[in-house]
């Protein structure tokens, strides 16, 4: 295709930097084909090294760069490995299972290549799961399967458009596409709203006019010269009708009669609403002073602050033990405006009020601050169950009148109604700004949005808003700009409203849409990957690491203001290493300053063109893509399809990829639910992968995982007991079954597990019974009877004690008595066999949590993969809606839950 670009649009280069040239000579590009080592192996693009960032790694990067070129920038590393490795230095630098963590005085503060930490190579334990049907490396293995998908996107494409010039050249009525309802128009109902068809326009359709329904008597009456119907064929006749009318019945009965879902998208955009009210903004408590013996102590000395700069001093004294308030960045920018503020409030004095000069982060001692916050949490815990109870409905009374919203005289839920309550800025990563203080937001810089003619919520008493307006074409309901970032905040719907269902709809449906085109944009840069114009060979480089690798297209940032965080478009020479033939290595701060660091394998014409990228005289602090910027990429992706962004890539890519792993899922008729939600969570990771939707694991992750295991071997030890209980009724089993059978696994625990196993199901049961007891007394207390002495406990607790030498005795002699009223054979095999299916859960259950420690299944699920896949996999299978949605998503997306069948598809 011909070039976007105009003179007046180009990007320039950095007023010392270097800009590539306009044109490539052909001489150029033969030097480069000259002598061009082949690259072999796996189809591109494909990760050959993700994982956390090791220092037994050795660096094998042949280029004199440092990798990642941030100098001593103190990054976290976020990446993704499946590998369950005994070496807590495989732990992400963020959560400090490193021995040298971020923020210390340590070697951290060199360069990437000089520490020569890398992430481990990808191996097959890292990889997707794959059959082995063959030899191949995994690798390969998920570098075809994206081939694949890819390969039947094209077949896709082409058959769209084909339907629709033969839905355009017919007058014939449209046939229903798989899973979609029809209206009563005979129109297919796509896609949850109705429309006549598609068209290359993904703008919104009006709804048709619904033909009038024939009268009774005519559907009634019998045509001249026709048999007569059947009795079979009037069941069935009868049958449809009863489910026609119970589901207009429940259409009926919805709030507003028709689903919004079920109604034809607004086409004009501009006006969200026509009258609305709600109650404006939930402001934070005011600040309460600490008691008089909870002081800063500074240099020894206990000082008394002003309760403005005391409240600063409170923030960071109750995060003291924390993470981020170990960060030396974070307390350089809390302490500078803590002094700032100490000193605006009048400074702080000791007790015989002489003044003190706060001057020193290091004599500052937060200890009894933090004292003080941690026997308030508690205290907190140890409430009783009626003064937790009193205290959340006391929280829900007083947030009632800010939760819902009247829009065009319709309920709906507020999402963020609180205003930001002051505290230290905490921010993602690396954040520059990172322990600033975030001052209290007052009424006066809070923009109120309401409809006319209605009663304007009351500020605080003393205070007036900043304005009030009347904007219909606003869907938030108040403003403020925060002073950290600048950035402007707003209340807004909640993710329940129709506002919000809306606006996931149209951000699917346009992902939908791009099916469409995709096989064509893909031609188009692939050939555009040779173009002679540099720009042009830019832009197609950029769209293809934003299509195969989901980047995010990147947008300039205030380098003063705003973390240092880049997205393709943005990248900087030192954000990509290159080695021969094919490996492109990426190490910049992404989103959220996340470190994304990936080594890829790409086709061999993007390694030439990202080397023609780098070359001299660019260098550090030079913009790879430096004849191109998102504006001007959107703008050409817009030529394709009304309304297409780069962004787009993203959501098509994990949603297509999620439906094409979905569709080829077939499972046995015995399966249970944990293997269906095993398997669907695995292609949840598959997506969360290859589009890098990353985390941290946890600081909890081995405690959880050590959890999990003593709940599988809890589980093997009772199924050992239960099939005891077998010899005990019948010891000719032990011939029948096999001794196997009747023994413990051989990797299940050691002595000294079972002995703890025992101990800690005694102790299980003595907590058990002196609840019991404590809850007796409880009602008898309230009855105003007796109260039960302290034997009665005593007594009980002997059950305890008489359990603890039965399973010692039962262990030592390797006999089980049979338990149960009228136990038998069967009924032993039956209870055998359910403890079986925990097991199998269980081990699943383990197995997603560990493979799923540094994936985020959940920015996946909720924001890329179309939430209707989700909803056909429940209803093909049988699996329940709540099992893959909480009940906040289920919430959310109720429009996906009730537009489409089991056989829809994205």
């Amino acid at each position: 295709m011909a070039s976007d670009y105009s003179d007046d649009d180009m990007p320039l280069a950095r007023p010392n930097g270097r800009l590539s040239a306009a044109t490539i000579p052909k001489s150029e590009d033969r030097a480069m084909d000259k002598n061009d080592p082949a690259a072999k192996g796996l189809p591109a693009p494909v990760s050959i090294r993700h994982g956390p960032v090791r220092d037994e790694d050795a660096m094998d990067v042949d280029s004199p760069q440092q990798v990642n070129g941030h100098g001593k920038r103190k990054s976290r590393v976020s990446v993704v490995s499946y590998k369950d490795e005994s070496d807590s230095d495989d732990a992400p630098i963020a959560k400090r299972q490193r021995k040298k963590v971020v923020g210390s005085d340590s070697e951290d503060d060199a360069p990437l290549s000089r520490k020569g930490r890398l992430p481990p190579k990808a191996t097959a334990a890292d990889m997707i799961d794959s059959d082995s049907d063959d030899d191949k490396p995994l690798t390969a293995k998920l570098a075809q399967k994206k081939k694949d998908i890819e390969n039947a996107a094209v077949r896709e494409a082409r058959a769209i458009r084909k339907s629709v010039k033969d839905e355009s050249d017919s007058d014939a009525p449209l046939a229903a596409p798989k899973g979609q309802k029809r209206t009563s128009n005979g129109v297919p109902k796509a896609n949850g709203v109705k429309k006549e068809a598609d068209s290359d326009s993904d703008a919104p359709l009006k709804k048709t006019k619904p033909k009038a329904k024939p009268a009774p008597a005519a559907s009634k009456a019998k045509p001249k010269g026709k048999a007569d119907v059947t009795p079979a064929k009037k069941a069935a006749a009868k049958k449809v009708a009863k489910k026609e009318e119970s589901e207009e019945v429940e259409d009926d009965d919805d709030e507003g009669g028709e689903n919004w879902w079920d109604k034809p998208m607004d086409q004009d955009d501009s006006i969200k609403w026509t009258t609305l009210v709600h109650n404006g903004v939930m402001f934070p408590p005011a600040y309460e002073p600490l008691p008089k013996n909870v002081k800063l102590i500074y240099d020894g000395v206990p000082v008394t602050l002003d309760p403005e700069a005391e409240e600063v001093a409170y923030f960071f004294g109750a995060m003291a033990d924390t993470a981020h308030a170990k960060l030396d960045v974070f307390q350089k920018n809390f302490f500078t405006d803590f002094k700032e503020v100490v000193t605006k409030s009048g400074g702080a004095k000791d007790r015989q009020g002489n003044k003190v000069n706060i001057k020193d982060f290091a004599k500052c001692d937060f200890s009894k601050i933090l004292n003080y916050e941690q026997g308030r949490k508690e205290a907190k815990k140890a409430m009783s169950k009626e003064e937790k109870k009193a205290a959340a409905e006391e929280k829900k009374r007083v947030e009632a009148p800010f939760k819902t919203c009247t829009v065009d005289g319709k309920t709906q839920e507020v999402g963020n109604f609180r205003v930001e309550p002051p505290a230290l800025f905490r921010g993602r990563g690396a954040h520059p700004k990172t322990g600033k203080l975030k001052y209290r937001v007052m009424p006066e810089q809070i923009t109120i949005n309401i409809g006319k003619g209605v009663k304007v919520p009351e500020p605080p008493a003393g205070h007036k808003w900043k304005t009030v307006q009347h904007d219909q074409k606003a869907s938030w309901l108040a403003m403020w700009q925060e002073n950290i970032n600048g950035n402007y905040k707003y209340v807004m719907l909640g993710a329940t409203s129709d506002f919000k269902g809306k606006s996931d709809l149209k951000k699917f449906e346009k992902a939908r849409a791009l099916k469409k085109y995709i096989d064509r944009i893909r031609k188009d840069y692939e050939k555009e990957l040779k173009s002679d114009i540099m720009a042009d060979r830019q832009r197609a480089t950029a769209m293809y690491l934003i299509d195969k690798l989901a980047l995010r297209a990147g947008n300039e940032k205030d380098a003063e203001n705003e973390a240092e965080t880049v997205g393709c478009c943005s990248l900087k020479y030192q954000h990509i290493t290159l080695r021969e033939p094919d490996t492109v290595i990426f190490d910049f701060l992404g989103k959220d300053s996340i470190r994304y660091y990936d080594e890829v394998k790409v086709e061999r014409q993007v390694f030439k063109n990202l080397k023609l990228f780098k070359k001299a005289p660019k260098g550090e602090g030079d913009d790879i893509f430096d004849r191109l910027n998102t504006s001007q990429l959107n703008k050409h992706l817009s030529s394709y399809m009304p309304g297409l962004t780069a962004k787009v890539f993203r959501t098509y890519n994990a949603s297509y990829t999620m439906s094409r792993l979905l569709k080829d899922l077939k499972f046995p008729s015995n399966a249970t639910l944990a293997d269906k939600m095993y398997e669907y969570t695995k292609a949840n990771r598959e997506v969360a992968i290859l589009c890098n939707h990353k985390r941290t694991v946890t600081a909890s992750h081995e405690a959880t995982m050590e959890k999990m295991g003593d709940r599988i071997n809890a589980i093997k030890f009772n199924i050992w007991r239960t099939k005891q209980m077998i010899l005990d009724i019948d010891p000719k089993q032990k011939k029948k079954k096999g001794a196997e059978y009747f023994q413990l696994p051989e990797d299940m625990a050691s002595e000294e597990w079972i002995q703890k196993h025992i101990n800690f199901i005694v102790e299980e049961e003595r907590k058990r019974i002196t609840k019991k007891f404590e809850n007796d007394n409880k009602k008898l207390a309230a009855n105003k009877e007796k109260q039960l002495p302290e034997k009665e406990l005593k007594d009980r607790l002997k059950a305890a004690d008489d359990l603890a030498k039965q399973r010692k005795k039962e262990w030592k002699s390797k006999k089980v008595e049979a338990e149960g009223k009228g136990p038998t054979v069967e009924k032993i095999e039956e209870k055998v066999k359910k403890l079986e299916q925990s097991l199998n859960a269980a081990e699943l259950k383990q197995q997603n949590q560990d493979e799923n420690k540094e994936v985020a299944l959940g920015t996946s699920k909720i924001n890329y993969i179309d939430p209707r896949l989700s909803v056909v996999f429940c209803k093909k299978f049988g699996v329940a809606i709540n099992k893959v949605f909480s009940k906040t998503l289920e919430n959310k997306f109720q429009w996906a839950i009730k537009s489409v069948e089991e056989d829809w598809e994205f």
